[in-house]
């Protein structure tokens, strides 16, 4: 596997990629580490767990820097990504016991009945290069402290990120092999989930991806937990506070090089308000800075790679030449690397890339709207439903809308985000399951009953 910069283009490291015989390996030794694992007590995992919190913290910059250098986010998100890590590792470190405690049921004098939760054995994890440790540290902090043990088939592009996750769990103290990283192409990912040993997935990426995981685990009936595509509505009516929704939008939109599953993508404004939000929302996008990811001060940096800037580009003209209006951006920059500036796009057609599609870059598609419930159609006429965020100086208002909006998670006058503290996930073709807080630990595990006569 190549490692490449997409802010130079440049070559950084290869990696010797696995095989078939080095994944069933991997697969022998999780299944023999899965045993003692599973048997060592829910205290000492939350102990190591917290470890591994504090490594993350120690070598933050390291990692951050490792992360900018193979997928080009910037610095300062990057290390902000690594606390944020951290901090889901604390979180189950501290509330584990609680999840995982037994719940009793009413039953007939004398007996007793509960439920209790117990590890299914070694789960695949396929993850995406866009958050390359955050999206790994939030199936891997609860599933490993729930007694699972992982095997993570990463992206090919973050190598170098997958043997250092593997790196932090090692440092912080956990048994050999509890955590693995397969550096395997795709087409071997199958063979991985049709083992026997094998006894669950996770996949955060693609539609396609999720679809093919999902067909070779129902074949196998086995658990998955899928987090795919978004195409996030911003909604702002009529009463919304309109300086902090530019602000909040613009970053929304634009934060990780709009690289996001949760970004905001579809900004649907009611027409009281349309003008003088927008000229608000071009002047924060014009605002950001677009420059080397290493720099401190920079907003936006590259697309994760050339390919995917190009792609990117493509859903762009596609729009225009459909009768889209382009109010700013709207070409590669004329640089080393794959650097896309912040774009806004109007008068979006329906049916366009801009108003169907999942634009996964720094590309904002906004939309005119006539009324609360013309705003409510707009947000669920998309294929995905992952979030959405609604400003309105009206609280009542904003659930309201919030609770007829067909999304896993919405957020009323705040940025749609995941948070280790509540449920996160999405639904149509955005996917299934949860990932984080209470829910996100249960996903993996037998809830068994126990009647005792």
């Amino acid at each position: 596997m190549e490692a490449t910069n997409p802010a130079t283009n440049e070559w950084i490291d290869s990696y010797e990629e696995d095989t078939a015989s080095d994944a069933e390996t991997a697969i022998s030794q999780a299944t023999v580490a899965f045993e003692e694992w599973r048997k060592t007590p829910l205290r000492k995992r939350q102990e190591l767990l917290a470890n591994a919190g504090n490594v993350l913290r120690d070598r933050k910059r390291e990692l951050g820097e490792l992360m900018t250098r193979e997928m080009g986010k910037p610095i300062a998100q990057a290390v902000k990504e690594i606390e944020k890590c951290a901090w889901t590792c604390d979180h189950y470190a501290e509330f584990s016991s609680a999840y995982l405690s037994e719940d009793g049921h009413p039953s007939p004098p004398g007996t007793t009945v509960k439920t209790r939760y117990d590890p299914l054995g070694p789960v695949l994890a396929v993850m995406p290069w866009n958050y390359p440790f955050w999206q790994v540290f939030r199936f891997a902090a609860p599933s490993l402290t729930a007694g699972n043990v992982g095997l993570l088939k990463h992206a090919s592009n973050v190598p170098g990120c997958a043997l250092a996750i593997e790196e932090v769990f090692r440092e912080a103290g956990y048994p050999e092999d509890v955590f693995q990283s397969l550096l395997i192409s795709s087409d071997l990912v199958d063979d991985v989930l049709e083992d026997n040993r094998v006894r669950a997935a996770t996949l955060t990426g693609s539609g396609p991806a999720g679809r093919a995981v999902a067909s070779t685990a129902g074949e196998n009936l086995k658990k998955t937990v899928l987090e795919l595509g978004g195409s996030d509505p911003f909604v702002v009516l009529d009463d919304a506070d309109l300086d902090a929704a530019a602000e909040t939008g613009a970053w929304a939109r634009n934060m990780n090089g709009g690289q996001s599953c949760i970004a905001a993508k579809r900004f649907i404004v009611h027409d009281a308000v349309y003008e003088a939000f927008l000229d608000k929302f071009v002047s924060e996008v014009e605002s950001l800075t677009v420059d080397d990811p290493m720099d401190e001060d920079t907003d936006v940096g590259p697309q994760a790679s050339q390919s995917l800037m190009e792609e990117l580009h493509e859903q762009v003209e596609a729009s225009v030449d459909a009768g889209a209006t382009l109010l700013t951006g709207g070409a590669p920059l004329d640089r080393d690397g794959a650097f896309y500036p912040p774009t806004i796009l109007t008068d979006v057609p329906a049916g366009c890339p801009a108003d169907s599609e999942e634009l996964f870059g720094p590309v904002a598609s906004v939309f005119r709207i006539e009324s609360e419930q013309a705003a409510i159609e707009k947000a669920n006429e998309s294929r995905f439903g992952l979030g959405a965020s609604i400003w309105t100086e009206d609280r009542d208002r904003g659930e309201r809308v919030a609770a007829n909006i067909d999304a896993g998670c919405t957020y009323i006058n705040q940025l749609t985000k995941s948070d280790p503290r509540v449920p996160f996930g999405g639904i149509k073709d955005s996917g299934y399951g949860r990932e984080l807080s209470e829910a996100g630990i249960k996903e993996f595990v037998n809830s068994k009953t126990v009647w005792i006569e």
